[in-house]
């Protein structure tokens, strides 16, 4: 617990400074642009809210390394290998200049880092034949652990569109990681949870609902990247924790991201790196919350902003519940998984005809 306190008041402290400063360091880290397609935001905001985050956690595993140095080496050795994906990433929120490409390299590179340094490689994935492959090539299993990584820090990236969304759902999902990990007795896996989870809180009281400070791509792709490398670790070192545990917590983020690819590639036939304003987190903003919420002013349109989030969270524990249930058991995972896909493509079939449930309004005032 003193972990997430303390990574929560070096996250809260930071962060405060950078919005309380913001005026000194706008032009090089505000996010200005308020007519792109993704853009919802009112005001320029900063958007290095990731600087906080890693500040927190790095301190809290510093600290906890000298009260049990196994556990928070474990830690520092894992924010080690995060460095590439975040400073990268921070670079993109700096200079707007790093494509997504190298971004997903740099994750790709932490990824490989942190089996190399932590010993962990995925394994299997309890899908017949892959699983075959995997223990006859090893090189077979580090490029499908390091894609893997890469593809959760890219989604968590994606669904990091408004105030409180990718962090909130990040603290759930880690929460569900810390329990396990709880269950398991590796401790070294749920005070890397936790200390994750004060940092993120620290930077959510800031962040939601006002939206004073953004995470940025730094913030998203760290976040992503952690939570991707304790379930690999998780999976690794407890064999009676399923693959499919870790792959349904992150399903939401998972499944928005391969929607959105076939959404661009197969029906507009455009690149999958085309940005739009068609992922459901936007839909719900504009087709939802709007209808509850439809002045411009901008006090209700940061409203607005910050009620879409909420059915995000709802959504993305959907799959948490049963993985935390369920843990154990690959074939029930995979049944629920099933189950939010086949429920996601029904909400977005709905909010694109127009057929949203009454009950889906928080209100309507026309």
């Amino acid at each position: 617990m003193s972990v997430l306190i303390l990574s929560f008041l070096v996250s809260l402290f930071v962060t405060l400074l950078v919005v309380r400063y913001n005026h000194i360091h706008a032009r090089y880290t505000a996010d200005g642009d308020l007519s792109g397609v993704q853009k919802f935001h009112s005001v320029a905001v900063p958007r290095i809210g990731g600087i906080g985050v890693f500040l927190g956690l790095i301190l809290a595993l510093c600290m906890r390394y000298f009260q049990n140095s196994e556990v928070g080496w474990f830690g520092i050795l894992l924010a080690t290998a995060s460095l590439p994906a975040f400073l990268l990433g921070l670079a993109e929120d700096l200079t707007k200049k790093i494509g997504v490409k190298v971004r997903l390299l740099a994750t790709v590179a932490s990824a490989g880092l942190a089996g190399y340094l932590l010993h962990s490689w995925l394994t299997t994935v309890q899908v017949l034949g892959i699983d075959n492959l995997m223990v006859a090539y090893p090189l077979i299993a580090i490029a499908i652990t390091c894609f893997g990584v890469a593809g959760v820090a890219n989604a968590f990236n994606i669904i990091d569109g408004y105030n409180g969304l990718s962090s909130m759902v990040a603290v759930i999902i880690l929460s569900a990681i810390t329990y396990v990990a709880f269950q398991v007795g590796d401790h070294s896996i749920m005070i890397a949870a936790l200390a994750m989870i004060g940092g993120l809180l620290g930077f959510l009281v800031w962040n939601y609902p006002r939206g004073l400070i953004f995470l940025g791509d730094g913030g998203a792709y760290l976040i992503g990247f952690w939570i991707a490398e304790l379930s690999v670790l998780m999976t690794a070192r407890h064999p009676e924790v399923s693959k499919w545990f870790p792959l349904l917590l992150c399903f939401y983020p998972i499944f928005e991201t391969l929607f959105t690819m076939y959404r661009r590639v197969v029906i507009k036939r455009v690149h999958p790196g085309f940005p739009d304003a068609s992922h459901l987190h936007q839909l719900i903003y504009m087709r939802i919350v709007r209808w509850s919420v439809g002045s411009q002013d901008i006090a209700q349109r940061t409203q607005r902003n910050a009620m879409t989030s909420p059915y995000l969270w709802v959504l993305a524990a959907f799959t948490v519940i049963p993985a935390i249930l369920f843990w154990r058991y690959h074939l029930i995972l995979k049944a629920f998984a099933v189950l939010f896909a086949l429920v996601y493509i029904w909400l977005y079939w709905a909010i694109v005809h127009f057929k949203v449930p009454d009950w889906l309004c928080m209100r309507n005032n026309s």
